[in-house]
């Protein structure tokens, strides 16, 4: 059953003995004062339907524990430590000093309820009804898009170590599979197979001697009936299986291919986490965050979280789908595709985003807009004056147009001649850079887009760079938590008060 909080103070009460001793412009302070009222027992009813049994920790001080928790990037072990001996975590839960606190599993306990609820999000949720209510953002018409990458709580792992993971798993899940004869592996013992990996040749009979036993066990379990945790294991074992590796030069022979899988999963301990290249020579392992932030107030209006290889355009689209139309949204060239444009276009939001560059096939030759297109007659005319048609598939190939053309070096290298690609989105684009390169919003750009960078930065801190648990799920809600944490000191920093039954900012 739900627990609540005793409205009597207790006689060593934190709040009535050290609450001056809290600074009143604190997100602890705050709590202290209106914990109740942002986080009633009504919000998570539904979380303990029974009205049997032992009552739970009250949901105003579990609420707390883990928007502070989220602020100052505690562990759970932490957290708990931190609600039993920090007199500000006491004076905000509403304890008394010598209160013991929780256990640092009931932590991990309502996370879990929370997850499993239909409405996972609700701490994130409470904070935003609070910002609606204050009416901070009306009539504010702005929204910067950005993303930052956040490194993988556990280590990547190379081929060898998740098809050995991967079979040991399937075969401790699958009595069926652990039956099959396999020889490349002990697969009962803890570790890496033994092996001289110095010598190509060896490394390849390795690799060889794993994928056949893979292939083996994924053989013997054709047409098994297996449960959804087994089934999960099985999969992601043809998977392993076929990403990183290619056919030898003989028959039954395997090696790891020269290439890197588009969708490759790099740990088999987390297996939504993905590789991502920041630079041409810099690159991380795990997730992207992506936010939508009101400029002028640094408040996250929207937050979601992907693996490290989604695209920012089309999650940034996703986090505008609850605003209502006309807004001015704010972004760096990733956001700039055509695609992206023409949906912001669709939801009648202005575009205030940087242009992809072009790059033309010859450096500092022509690129697509020196030639001239006819969209309504399909048609494409190069700088020398030649002009073709436009294909279905967007293709405008000028062929032997170009032999002897005096423009031919400062155009194309191709033997056959250029080929130009129009694509579906071609007048967007070339309206944006057209946009951009005239100066039509450099100025908002430039003064307002750089807010999101800082939020960006009081998002990582406290060593938020890093995950701290596994999948998707998990960390969306670690995400979304630690984005109402920053909201909510964001809004004491802005004045929050509540009067009467209002939320209202002491400077509007």
């Amino acid at each position: 059953m739900q627990g609540t909080s005793d409205p009597n103070a207790e006689l060593l009460d934190a709040a009535a003995l050290c609450r001056h001793l809290v600074p009143d412009d604190s997100v602890d302070a705050f709590l202290a004062d209106h914990r109740k009222e942002l986080f009633p027992d009504e919000l998570f009813a539904d979380l303990f339907p029974s009205g049997r049994g032992r009552p739970s920790a009250p949901a105003d001080v579990i609420a707390t524990v883990m928007v502070l928790q989220a602020l100052e990037g505690l562990s759970d072990r932490d957290a708990a430590q931190a609600l039993r001996t920090n007199i500000a975590w006491k004076v905000a839960a509403g304890l008394a000093l010598d209160d013991a606190g929780i256990h640092y599993s009931v932590l991990t306990y309502w996370r879990s309820r929370l997850r499993a609820s239909d409405r996972p999000d609700r701490i994130f949720d409470a904070v935003r009804e609070v910002i609606t209510e204050t009416g901070v953002l009306t009539g504010r018409r702005r929204r910067a898009l950005d993303s930052t990458l956040l490194d993988d709580a556990v280590a990547t792992q190379d081929t060898v170590t998740q098809l050995v993971s991967s079979i040991r798993r399937v075969r401790r899940l699958v009595p069926e599979a652990a039956a099959v004869s396999v020889s490349a592996h002990d697969y009962d013992a803890s570790g890496k197979p033994v092996c001289a990996w110095d010598d190509p040749d060896a490394k390849n009979a390795l690799v060889s001697g794993l994928v056949n036993d893979a292939l083996a066990v994924l053989a013997a379990l054709e047409g098994v009936a297996l449960d959804p945790a087994q089934t999960d294991a099985v999969g992601l074992l043809a998977l392993v299986a076929g990403q990183d590796v290619e056919p030898g030069d003989t028959d039954g022979t395997w090696r790891i291919a020269r290439r890197v899988a588009p969708d490759r999963v790099i740990s088999m301990v987390d297996p939504e986490a993905r590789h991502m290249h920041k630079s041409v020579s810099e690159y991380r392992d795990g997730y992207k965050a992506h936010l939508a932030v009101e400029p002028e107030t640094g408040l996250i209006t929207a937050t979601t979280l992907t693996p490290a290889n989604a695209g920012d355009g089309s999650t940034g689209v996703e986090l505008l789908a609850g605003e209502s139309p006309g807004l001015q949204v704010l972004a760096d060239s990733a956001y700039g595709s055509g695609a992206v444009r023409s949906a912001l276009r669709d939801a009648h939001h202005d575009q205030a985003i940087k242009a992809i560059p072009l790059r033309p096939a010859v450096p500092g030759g022509f690129d697509r807009d020196d030639f001239t297109i006819d969209h309504d007659a399909r048609t494409a005319t190069c700088p020398a004056g030649h002009t073709v048609s436009i294909a279905a598939k967007g293709g405008a190939t000028f062929g032997t147009r170009c032999r002897g053309c005096a423009l031919r070096t400062r155009c194309t290298t191709a033997k056959d001649g250029r080929i130009l690609h129009i694509h579906e989105h071609d007048a967007e684009l070339v309206e944006a850079r057209r946009a951009w390169h005239a100066g039509d919003f450099v100025d908002d750009y430039r003064q307002h887009r750089p807010m999101v960078e800082r939020s960006i930065a009081w998002l990582v801190a406290r060593g938020h760079r890093r995950v701290r648990y596994r999948g998707i799920e998990r960390n969306q809600h670690g995400l979304s938590t630690r984005v109402a944490a920053l909201n909510l000191r964001r809004l004491v920093n802005l004045g929050l008060t509540r009067t009467g039954p209002t939320w209202t900012l002491a400077a509007g």
